[in-house]
């Protein structure tokens, strides 16, 4: 019901930053928390961000916060996940996603594919 499409994903030197962006079909994805996730290879997917469906409540990963920014915008059917101060443990697939809003993958129903965030040292 909901289709999530990441971009903005590439290559950055460790300090850097990048802005990653989700875009949502439908007009349903303004009931949805969104949430982003990573998955370094060997890992299992990680909690990185959260923001709820008016995009007034956000929770943030300790290993993010102070660096990254969540942030949404119904009508335009978009979320972006802003990183700064890169780092390379970083370095994973990002993932969006829409469903209840919480710290954790287990309430989020709808995935993107992912794109790739590669920090160097």
């Amino acid at each position: 019901q909901v289709q999530l499409v990441e971009s903005g994903g590439g290559l950055v030197q460790a300090g850097g930053s990048l802005r990653l962006s989700c875009a949502a079909s439908g007009r349903t994805f303004r009931s949805y928390a969104m949430g982003w996730f990573r998955q370094a290879p060997g890992k299992e997917r990680e909690f990185v961000a959260a923001v709820s469906w008016s995009g007034g409540t956000t929770v943030y990963a300790d290993s993010v916060k102070g660096r990254f920014t969540i942030s949404r915008d119904n009508a335009e059917n978009a979320g972006w996940l802003q990183m700064n101060s890169l780092k390379p443990e970083d370095t994973a697939v990002y993932f969006c996603a829409a469903g209840r809003y919480s710290a954790t993958q287990n309430t989020y129903a709808y995935w993107g594919q992912g794109t790739q965030v590669t920090v160097s040292s």
